[in-house]
């Protein structure tokens, strides 16, 4: 059984409800939704993990970075880099949703303010992968297997995931974490959450560069693979320790080396 599939039955156990849509969710607690989730008392050796990571990783690859910067100019108009507003760490304790103790969905209901207040804005960056101005007249969408805005360098940057070495700035700033969640923008996270009410419980700690579930599941973007980005997500959180975070950056160096599950 792998890292990934362990995690995954677990899951299955503390969060039956994300199992199938046809089960009803069950009512949760004020002290549940704060308990594991409260995860403030194990951020400190995080930290000093991620800055650590960071600067040796600027510190080696930055010729890489260099070279890449200089690529990307000489082959496509447009930005070197590539920002975009993500939502990040939700530090509330408690769901202002939860009301004497149960999910008070018809009373809050699903309006906009409650789907994409969760949690705090920030600025990811990237190199920039896709031609300029990709979503220019059209919705927002996620990269697609052969997505004709991703650029021939952009499908290298991807492969290789050099395209994510930027946001070594976002863990030194504080946005982003080496491990955790894949952080998702607010238009997504609002549309995610009208079949998986749930998903906004993977901001209880920041989003990371790499994940279990990246590493596990790869770019997915299918109902079926974001409720089992969910689970693993949750799971990570559960389960979040040093140990975790040092097998999950063993897995992703595998994941770089063999480019697998780019889009």
């Amino acid at each position: 059984m792998t890292f990934g599939h362990r995690f995954v039955r677990r899951a299955d156990v503390r969060f039956p409800w994300l199992i199938s849509e046809s089960v009803p969710r069950p009512l949760v607690r004020r002290h549940d939704a704060v308990h594991p989730f409260d995860l403030r008392g194990r951020m400190g050796w995080k930290r000093v993990k991620d800055v650590s990571i960071s600067v040796l990783g600027i510190v080696i690859l930055s010729p890489v970075m260099l070279l890449t910067a200089i690529v990307v100019k000489a082959t496509s108009p447009g930005p070197v880099f590539y920002r975009q507003e993500r939502i990040g760490i939700n530090r509330r304790r408690g769901d202002r949703r939860m009301h004497n103790g149960e999910l008070n969905a018809d009373r809050r209901g699903r309006d906009r303010r409650v789907l994409v207040n969760f949690g705090r804005p920030f600025t990811i960056y990237k190199f920039r992968t896709m031609v300029m101005d990709a979503e220019r007249g059209a919705p927002p969408m996620w990269a697609r297997e052969n997505d004709p805005r991703i650029t021939p360098v952009g499908r290298i940057l991807r492969r290789s995931r050099i395209d994510e070495l930027p946001q070594f700035l976002n863990v030194l700033r504080g946005d982003m974490s080496i491990v955790g969640p894949r952080p998702e923008r607010a238009y997504f996270i609002g549309r995610i959450e009208k079949e998986l009410p749930d998903f906004h419980l993977r901001l209880r700690t920041k989003p990371g560069i790499t994940g279990l579930a990246q590493v596990q599941l790869g770019y997915t973007n299918t109902d079926e693979g974001l409720r089992q980005k969910l689970h693993l997500d949750l799971e990570y959180i559960h389960t979040l320790g040093f140990w975790t975070d040092f097998k999950i950056l063993m897995r992703t160096v595998f994941v770089v080396l063999t480019g697998r599950g780019a889009c």
